[in-house]
């Protein structure tokens, strides 16, 4: 018998092995190849990123930015009025169109800072009082964002006859951490600054409602934008001017002004709408429910729309088969009501997205209501040419 050598054991071991674990791998299942990255969703970074700037009335600075960097690639010119709307525009031949949202959200500025440390808070727009206690906020003072709370008694010394009470706003204050005005100056904090909700934008639990601050009226503002990017290679037969108004929830005045400036033949004002399908539910109230459909208002307590523009709203809806809830609200103001005593007067159309619990740090969004929206929207402006303008215009008694 011939002896091996060790070295060629060695090898022939070595190779042995290999070809065991080549087997033992060729039997087990392969491994899924890793997904792919999904595309980023164009639509709800638009929403996030305006939901999420800050922007109440009279300091629309933070989001006038964000917007106009998304308005201006689309827009064959862009400019500001006096009050700091933005108008862009689309198209240059037949009838004057404008489109209106507005940017400004409900908030607040500082009021006066006493010498422990606390603020007091002078409310901008139409807030509750019960939705202001024990809300985070942001004040922007001239270091930057300043986190705080609006602090509320504690229970364990309120009398058993208050504890249901609701807390009057001219009682509210703003804790900072701060534990005198000195402190609070520090922070680059003073009278005069703004305050907004501090409550950012988020898909609700994998559903297609968001939540977020604002969607009266960023809604408005990003069904403007993703209408504009349609129609930025589409033919419509209009001239169209986007208009993103300032001040809406102080008195409607930057569409005061915007309109004089425009001079639109026609008004469409998008809104965020209210929705009653929440407890306790009171029809008389509101009669939209998220999820069901873009709505058309067909009364507010500021504005009646032109009923020929209404027809064609609700006929453009029909014939596209999207749905379209009809909607008549109390207590509720819109840009258009102030489009439509311009230039002579204006038919008008106040168009909302259903929004759940809106002038709150919270609302509620649907998708599918957002982006029947912008078809209805887009829709509609393919359609208003001259002849159709005019109709919609001639308010001359009908001869039969």
């Amino acid at each position: 018998m011939r002896t091996r050598s060790p070295v060629t054991h060695a090898r022939r071991l070595t190779a042995a092995i290999a070809l065991l674990a080549a087997s033992c791998a060729a039997a087990l299942p392969t491994a899924a190849a890793a997904p792919a990255a999904a595309a980023p969703d164009r639509t709800v970074e638009t929403l996030q990123k305006i939901a999420d700037a800050a922007g109440p009335p009279g300091f629309e600075e933070p989001v006038r930015k964000v917007l106009v960097e998304m308005m201006k690639p689309l827009a064959a010119s862009l400019t500001y009025d006096g009050m700091g709307s933005i108008i862009a525009t689309q198209g240059s031949n037949g009838p004057h169109v404008m489109v209106d949202a507005h940017m400004d959200e409900l908030g607040g500025m500082v009021r006066r800072i006493t010498p422990n440390g606390l603020l007091t808070m002078q409310m901008l727009g139409g807030w509750l009082d019960q939705a202001l206690p024990d809300k985070r906020w942001v004040i922007i003072g001239s270091k930057g964002p300043v986190k705080a709370i609006t602090g509320i008694r504690d229970i364990h010394v309120v009398p058993a006859d208050e504890r249901t009470r609701v807390f009057a706003r001219d009682g509210l204050f703003l804790d900072v951490g701060a534990r005198s005005e000195a402190e609070v100056r520090a922070l680059g904090i003073s009278p005069g600054d703004p305050i907004v909700p501090d409550a950012p934008f988020e898909i609700l639990n994998g559903t297609d409602n968001y939540l977020g601050k604002a969607w009266d009226d960023r809604v408005g503002c990003a069904v403007v934008v993703e209408a504009m990017r349609r129609l930025a290679n589409e033919p419509h037969p209009n001239r169209i001017s986007w208009v993103i108004t300032t001040q809406e929830e102080i008195g409607l005045r930057g569409a005061h002004t915007a309109a004089d400036v425009v001079k639109p033949d026609l008004g469409i004002a998008i809104e965020g709408g209210i929705t009653g399908d929440v407890y306790p539910g009171r029809p008389e109230e509101t009669q939209a429910k998220l999820g069901a459909g873009p709505g058309i208002f067909l009364y507010d307590s500021s504005a009646l729309p032109n009923r020929k523009l209404s027809a064609f709203v609700k006929q453009t809806a029909s014939e596209r088969k999207l749905p379209l809830q009809l909607d008549l609200v109390q207590g509720y103001g819109d840009d258009s009501a102030e489009i439509q005593k311009s230039n002579g007067g204006v038919p008008t159309v106040n168009l909302v997205v259903p929004i759940r619990y809106t002038h709150a740090h919270n609302g509620i969004l649907n998708r599918r209501d957002f982006d029947q929206m912008v078809d209805l929207l887009v829709s509609m402006l393919k359609k208003l040419d001259a002849g159709e303008v005019k109709r919609i215009r001639d308010f001359t008694p009908d001869s039969r």
